[in-house]
């Protein structure tokens, strides 16, 4: 075979399997009912050149918008794309049709190359993974959260101490110190370092991944997955050498905390946590469930997933106190009303202080951490307003958009908490965000634990400190850009100063050391 004849087999390779495929799509699909609107497809390989690589959840509602539609479709390179704008289409089709909305796609890069499959967020819907929610739910569900609730406080209380030592802090660093040391106590009984965890380093690593290779039709072989197959070596595999760092990253992250909470256990000296909680159970051989296996997959679950979401939402909870001081001010009046001068807050305070509850509910729906999430997949063919869902069909529900959505919530771009006081919602409006944590069977099934976080969090900072705008080294307020990174879906880096609000507050964050 020539040089040329060699260099061009690969790409015309790649065209033939392109045609095929689209054609065979076409003659699958052919039907009455339209689809829904999008943008103009090309031939053979769609929408795939149109497809966002950052901040797709605004070119999704832009295109809603354009088409004047809740409902639009994309095709890439054969694979339908569905994507859902508004809460009245996720609720029907994600709620009200779950039993065939509640799938998951194959995730060819993500699965099948760098080990995603023992997470229940990207595993099928059947019997294995009620058997992992099964598992999951014995610790996390609404019932059972309460219980994390004093390492929720202690853990909040250690960030006070942090900020303390140190006004100037990069309050995502902090925010990833404390969410991730709490997510290895509560799931492992591991206590991390002060500085350069490596268990706290794994798992970044492999969320890193994750958050790159998770955008739908960033990766052309989740629409060909025969393409897994060519070597790493091969020109425009760099997926495959991609997938297998990350890979190596996932795997590592799930067995190498799992064993270590083994050796504690071991040693007689573990603390509560929900590993040791499981395999006391005995691992029941005849109950797949509680298997080693099973344990180890639905912690990692908890550890690789756990953190990211809370992370970015405190980062924003931060940003928004630099933007809207007047809403700090009202949200530290409620707290001195009714703790005083002389506690920090507890979860006891809950039910008295509705306003701090109402901030951690805006800071979700101003900017929600997961505005995509995870997409669903619909494996027959569908009917919703006269259009055709194609069997196959990857189904999206665009959280952005819909907490974004001025018929449900006035003025979305302004930071307004107090439109889920209870006068907020009256008639129906601002409905509580609860987008934010996903649709029907498939929504986060640690969204208990992870409210109860911020809460107490938010609650925490804003008793002891006041969050103020950076001055330069000229002399100059800094002022914050509210914009996020597209990978880790945090907030660009921004300056801040965070300091005690009396030399009281100062003296109740080191007292909580004692």
């Amino acid at each position: 075979m020539s040089p040329l004849i060699s260099e061009l087999y690969g790409p015309l390779c790649g065209i033939l399997v392109l045609s095929c495929i689209f054609l065979i799509y076409s003659i699958r699909n052919r039907s009455r009912l339209a689809l829904p609107p999008g943008p103009k497809k090309l031939p053979l390989v769609g929408n795939f050149f149109d497809m966002p690589t950052s901040e797709a959840w605004k070119t999704y509602q832009r295109w809603s918008k354009e088409f004047d539609s809740d409902i639009i479709h994309l095709n890439v390179a054969g694979k339908s794309i569905i994507i859902l704008s508004s809460l009245q289409a996720t609720n029907d089709l994600m709620m009200q049709r779950s039993s065939i909305y509640s799938d998951r796609p194959r995730f060819p890069m993500l699965n099948e190359l760098m080990g995603w499959d023992f997470a229940m967020g990207f595993m099928k819907y059947g019997p294995q993974w009620r058997a992992k929610r099964k598992v999951f739910n014995t610790a996390f569900s609404a019932g059972a959260s309460p219980q994390f609730q004093p390492m929720e406080l202690a853990a909040a209380h250690a960030l006070l101490r942090s900020i303390l030592t140190n006004p100037e802090c990069d309050m995502i660093q902090e925010f990833q110190k404390m969410t991730g040391g709490l997510i290895m106590s509560i799931t492992y009984g591991i206590d991390v370092l002060p500085v350069n965890d490596p268990y706290l380093k794994l798992v970044q690593e492999s969320m890193h991944g994750l958050a790159v290779a998770g955008v739908p039709g960033r990766y052309l072989v989740d629409a060909i997955p025969i393409l897994k197959y060519i070597p790493a070596w091969f020109p425009g595999a760099g997926f495959k050498r991609a997938a297998k760092k990350w890979g190596q990253m996932t795997r590592q992250s799930v067995r190498v905390p799992f064993a270590e909470a083994k050796r504690i256990i071991a040693t007689g000296k573990s603390q509560a946590s929900y590993v040791s909680k499981l395999l006391s159970m005995g691992g029941d051989a005849s109950d797949p469930s509680y298997s080693e296996d099973a344990i180890r997959d639905t912690a990692g679950s908890i550890f690789n997933a756990g953190s990211q979401t809370t992370v970015a939402t405190l980062g924003t909870f931060a940003l928004a106190m630099l933007l809207y001081p007047e809403i700090q001010k009202r949200a530290q009046s409620e707290i001195d009303s009714v703790v005083g001068c002389d506690r920090l807050p507890t979860f006891d305070d809950k039910p008295a202080l509705p306003y701090i509850t109402a901030l951690v509910k805006e800071i979700l729906r101003w900017s929600p951490p997961a505005p995509l999430g995870i997409p669903h997949f619909v494996a027959v063919e569908d009917e919703y307003r006269g259009y055709r869902i194609p069997a196959g069909s990857l189904v999206l529900g665009n959280s952005w958009a819909i907490l974004q959505d001025d018929a449900l919530y006035p003025a979305p771009r302004e930071f307004r908490p107090e439109r889920f006081l209870p006068v907020g919602q009256a008639q129906g409006s601002n409905p509580d965000p609860a987008s934010a944590f996903g649709y029907g069977r498939r929504a986060c099934p640690g969204q208990f634990m992870a409210m109860d976080q911020l809460w107490i969090t938010v609650a925490s900072i804003l008793a002891a400190f006041d969050i103020t705008k950076a001055i330069g080294d000229d002399g100059k307020v800094i002022e914050p850009i509210s914009k996020y990174s597209s990978v880790s879906g945090n907030p660009i880096p921004f300056k801040s100063c965070i300091r005690p609000r009396s030399k009281r507050s100062a003296e109740l964050v080191e007292a909580t050391a004692l």
